[in-house]
């Protein structure tokens, strides 16, 4: 690749649907998400990860598609896709799609077509069985809500294969139609203009699925394919693996070629994901420490995408029962916080309450090794509604005014795709970008600041990191150093005060610099450190001069 831009990046994860209406239907759409470019540039995004845009019935937040070359109408148009691209390109802001191809709708033609007739040339795109699968009821997703992954259609007279909901039914990876359709779609958007994709649901993208069959036969050297084509059409392009498997199976997904990534760019890290929620319940950063040294190492050009909250619910399942107690003790008290029996539905704000312990949990994630990505909203501090159903409780609009309805939209409030967060701390008229632009210690100029910050230390993205060794219980000290030169960062996970004794070589005769802190801390040297309640302090060592 000319340019590994993806190292350095922060990533903005944003729904159309819900970011933005700008003709009063109560729908997000591309022109509202274009009148908002200047606040997304602002903020400090490198890269805006776009929620599915497709055609859709909606009857799961967009992820049930019904054509993968067009813009579902409710949001504009191919013309107002191309517009928004070009005020992208304008601020410098990258632009990646969803890849949703595990499934379609059962109301794509594909499907509406392949189910009508045995003879039918989109037949085999799905996975179907003649005989009642004997692993029908196990490996669902949802489970709670979902009660099967194999559903009899008595139009097509034979069961058809779903790993989500049964209106998803999954197209058939064995085919070779289907891969080349995929490469087709994938080369589609990049000819218009975007630097890539998250991938959703990958190990069951590649799942060669059949009745009785291992789940994890799965088909590796289509991602390699894949790959390849991106590389020919567009050199810069990237793939985002949304792939929530242990440590020993992700190179699999990186792919290893002369020890460079030679199928997938990155992966989220749900690993880490899940020890910083540990760790923050436990106000102990053993659990992160653990998760760094367990890592396992990168090919030269592979990356993680270090997260807190994104647009699904916070995945425990990799915690064993004690430590996954102890998070939804700490988080998810109510059982209404909680979904499939493994994850807690809320935002973060809310699940900790001190912003002050909220600005040090995002200073930890932003300075993990890898790239961040931000949910919309959570640079406000955004809440939940738990009367929603599963997912939709984190999916409400963006809190952009205390007028009617946020700012989001004009509408009824009857006719808004989803009720603006409107009761408690939490409630729009509390919580908005207006306000907080104008509050010189708001949450969303702290957030400013710290990606500014982060554009300026790319160690975090690209640099070798290692935890320094410190006998104070709360606090994290950890390292990154790249040719660019070395950063240190100290994180207090608990609510006293602190002081941190350490024992670091000399980085030549340079003095430290404090480039970000939770306030200001006198810097005489490095041997004893303070660090106050939920405290965090970057300080660079070493700058090179190369």
């Amino acid at each position: 690749m000319v340019e590994r831009w993806y190292r350095n990046a922060v990533i903005y994860s944003l729904d159309v649907r819900t970011f933005q209406d700008s003709n009063g239907d109560g729908i997000g759409d591309l022109q509202g998400l274009v009148s908002r470019m200047d606040y997304l540039s602002r903020l400090g995004a490198t890269a805006l990860w776009l929620g599915p845009i497709h055609p859709s019935p909606g009857r799961d937040g967009g992820y049930d598609v019904t054509d993968h070359y067009d813009v579902d109408s409710a949001l504009g148009s191919l013309g107002d896709f191309a517009q928004f691209m070009n005020f992208a390109d304008e601020r410098g802001l990258r632009v990646m799609l969803d890849l949703v191809v595990n499934h379609t709708s059962d109301e794509h033609p594909w499907f509406v077509s392949a189910r009508s007739d045995p003879r039918s040339p989109f037949r085999d795109w799905y996975v179907w069985s003649e005989q009642e699968p004997p692993d029908r009821s196990e490996g669902m997703v949802f489970p709670g809500v979902q009660r099967e992954r194999w559903t009899y259609c008595d139009q097509a007279g034979a069961w058809y294969h779903h790993r989500f909901y049964d209106f998803e039914p999954d197209l058939n990876i064995r085919n070779r139609e289907v891969q080349d359709e995929i490469c087709k779609i994938v080369a589609f958007w990049e000819r218009l203009g975007v630097s890539g994709f998250r991938v959703d649901a990958a190990p069951f993208v590649i799942e060669r699925t059949a009745p009785g069959v291992d789940p994890r036969d799965r088909d590796y050297g289509f991602l390699t394919e894949l790959r390849e084509q991106v590389s020919w059409q567009r050199g810069d392009a990237v793939f985002l693996a949304e792939a929530n498997v242990p440590n020993e199976e992700q190179r699999l997904f990186f792919g290893d070629a002369d020890g460079a990534a030679n199928r997938l760019q990155m992966l989220f890290a749900f690993r880490l994901n899940q020890a910083l929620m540990l760790a923050l319940a436990r106000h102990d950063p053993q659990p992160v420490i653990a998760a760094l040294r367990k890592l396992s190492s990168l090919p030269r050009h592979g990356q993680s995408a270090t997260f807190l909250r994104n647009h699904d619910e916070v995945d425990l399942s990799g915690l064993t029962d004690d430590e996954r107690a102890d998070v939804f003790t700490a988080f998810g008290p109510d059982r209404r916080h909680r979904l499939y029996e493994r994850g807690i539905r809320r935002r973060l704000a809310p699940m900790l309450g001190d912003e002050r312990w909220l600005r040090m949990a995002y200073s930890l994630q932003f300075t993990m090794p890898g790239t961040p990505v931000l949910r919309y909203g959570d640079e406000l501090g955004m809440g939940e509604d738990l009367s929603l159903p599963e997912r939709e409780a984190i999916r409400t609009p963006m809190q952009w005014s205390a007028t009617p309805n946020a700012g989001f939209s004009t509408a009824a409030p009857d006719a808004l795709i989803r009720p603006v967060v409107q009761a408690g701390p939490f409630g729009y008229e509390r919580v908005n970008a207006t306000d907080q632009g104008r509050e010189a210690d708001s949450l969303l100029l702290w957030f400013e600041r710290m990606l500014h910050t982060l554009r300026e230390c790319e160690e975090i993205g690209t640099g070798e990191h290692a935890v320094v060794p410190v006998g104070t219980p709360c606090i994290m000290v950890h390292r990154a150093e790249a040719s660019s030169g070395s950063i240190m960062f100290v994180h207090n996970l608990g609510e006293r005060p602190a002081k941190v004794c350490l024992r670091l070589p000399a980085d030549g005769d340079e003095l430290p610099v404090e480039v970000f802190g939770d306030r200001e801390y006198p810097l005489r040297d490095l041997t004893e450190l303070e660090v106050d309640g939920y405290g965090y302090r970057w300080i660079r060592l070493r700058r090179s001069r190369g």
